[in-house]
């Protein structure tokens, strides 16, 4: 059973960066296509971005474009966000799992930007 674990959230002001982290145990990760989902509050989670085993990435929130970049460290199971500029309505829980959502959710990290 594959584990996630994210961290890096915190609180921030407008226009700062956060460097989100998620480490995922069993070897899933290193087949599959990762991405990082956000959920704010009172809505629905959404697909952020994507990024495959072999570097490639996707971007599927217009908002976060410029601003948000995946990337992963296939040697430490590792897959990372950096958002830059952040704004109040990047406050959410961010979550990672696989493309298609097939590993177990793990319990996200919170993100607030507020001032």
């Amino acid at each position: 059973q594959v584990q996630l674990v994210e961290s890096g959230g915190g609180l921030v002001q407008p226009g700062g960066s956060l460097r989100l982290s998620c480490a995922a145990s069993g070897t899933i990760f290193s087949i599959n296509t990762m991405a990082w989902y956000r959920q704010p509050p009172g809505k629905q989670r959404e697909l952020v971005e994507h990024i495959t085993t072999s570097g490639r990435f996707r971007n599927y929130a217009d908002s976060v474009k410029g601003r948000f970049t995946i990337s992963r460290d296939s040697a430490k199971n590792t897959v990372f966000l950096q958002m830059n500029n952040l704004k109040p309505e990047d406050t959410a829980v961010y979550y990672c799992n696989t493309i298609s959502g097939s590993a177990q959710w793990g319990q996200g990290t919170q993100v607030t930007v507020s001032s």
